[in-house]
């Protein structure tokens, strides 16, 4: 069984072809939400995690989420 192939979530995006400013848009969320989750300065919910994948057109498995370090 090969294993899901994982990529970032700004990686993601860029693949889908959106702006940042598009994803928020369509996820009701600030420009800025969005730059902290690409960053891994927050991480979105798991509703929103899954929105995500749905509109980047990719399983939810697929997309890495960056480590929050304090």
């Amino acid at each position: 069984m090969a294993e899901a192939i994982q990529i970032s979530l700004a990686a993601a995006r860029v693949n889908a072809g959106l702006t940042q400013r598009e994803v928020a848009e369509k996820l009701g969320v600030s420009n800025n939400t969005l730059v902290s989750w690409e960053a891994g300065k927050a991480v979105p919910s798991v509703t929103t995690a899954r929105q995500l994948a749905d509109i980047y057109q990719i399983p939810l498995d697929n997309i890495f989420f960056a480590k929050i370090t304090n």
